[in-house]
């Protein structure tokens, strides 16, 4: 009888997930591109060859970038955002709508914006910039701010969405712990050091494993924004897959880089689970 109900998801489980994992590993030991009428079998040539290419490297290091700046920063202002609301004052309300507001907005429209905000001539930064004296910057043209420019727009579009679950764990922290702490003359720092902040670590651990897991799945911002330029500056692995398998047609390396990130994502939430899982529940 168990089976039966867990059927439906199972099948799900397969199709959606199973299957196009090991299909995915199956078609990175071929060669599948424009040069090769049928698929051939390579075995390991397409690691060694991935291996060997400058833009894959220069697209791995961004990423790793790309998450220290993401992950840490969006999980903080998240954090500070659901504190901040938690609070009772007037226009509560619409402070939450207004901190949540980027998240609902479609990647794609939201990069529109952005690019409007980064726009040499007439963008907003740049006319901000000027009005405080300093000369106009290309944001997304120079090398040097393309990667940190992408970063800046994914903190505001994520740091709402972890505002939600902070504020949620907020609010389910019982009062009599802060009362008690309170009448033992502890401060408002003082008490959320020792008693809130531990409570929160597994609203921590799941936002950071959130915001990880999203930092390796970006690319709806670039093909909008950067195309992963200038001279892949802003390139990042998801791009880098969607590069060889839409414009260069390398089904075979395409596969390859997937089977890379599939494999850094789960080490990742292996590593935060695992190692830090125990340590942060209280019972």
């Amino acid at each position: 009888m168990a089976w039966i109900f867990l059927l439906p998801s199972l099948i799900f489980l397969i199709m959606f997930t199973l299957y196009p994992v090991i299909s995915t590993l199956i078609s990175s030991f071929y060669k599948s591109d424009l040069s090769t009428i049928e698929p051939l079998f390579v075995g390991f040539e397409n690691y060694r060859s991935m291996m060997e290419d400058e833009v894959f490297r220069k697209a791995f290091i961004n990423n790793i970038w790309f998450a220290i700046g993401t992950v840490p920063t969006s999980v903080l202002i998240g954090l500070l955002l659901a504190i901040l609301v938690n609070r009772t004052f007037i226009g509560k309300s619409l402070s939450r709508v207004f901190f949540f507001y980027p998240v609902v907005i479609p990647m794609v429209a939201a990069s529109f914006i952005w690019l409007f905000f980064y726009t040499p001539d007439y963008g907003m930064v740049n006319s901000i910039l000027k009005l405080f004296g300093f000369g106009e910057l290309n944001f997304l043209g120079n090398s040097d701010t393309a990667l940190l420019s992408i970063i800046i727009m994914v903190v505001w579009k994520e740091a709402g969405f972890f505002m939600i679950f902070y504020l949620a764990a907020l609010q389910n922290i019982p009062k009599d712990l802060l009362e008690a702490a309170r009448i033992d003359g502890a401060s408002k720092w003082r008490q959320f050091r020792s008693i809130v902040f531990p409570l929160l670590m597994p609203t921590t651990l799941f936002s950071a494993i959130i915001a990880t897991t999203n930092a390796f799945k970006t690319v709806d911002q670039l093909v909008v924004m950067t195309q992963g330029g200038p001279n892949n500056a802003s390139n990042l692995l998801l791009y880098y897959i969607y590069e060889n398998t839409f414009r260069f047609m390398d089904y075979g390396k395409a596969a390859t880089v997937t089977v890379i990130v599939l494999i850094i994502m789960v080490l990742i939430a292996a590593i935060q689970f695992f190692a830090t899982d125990k340590k942060i529940h209280y019972s």
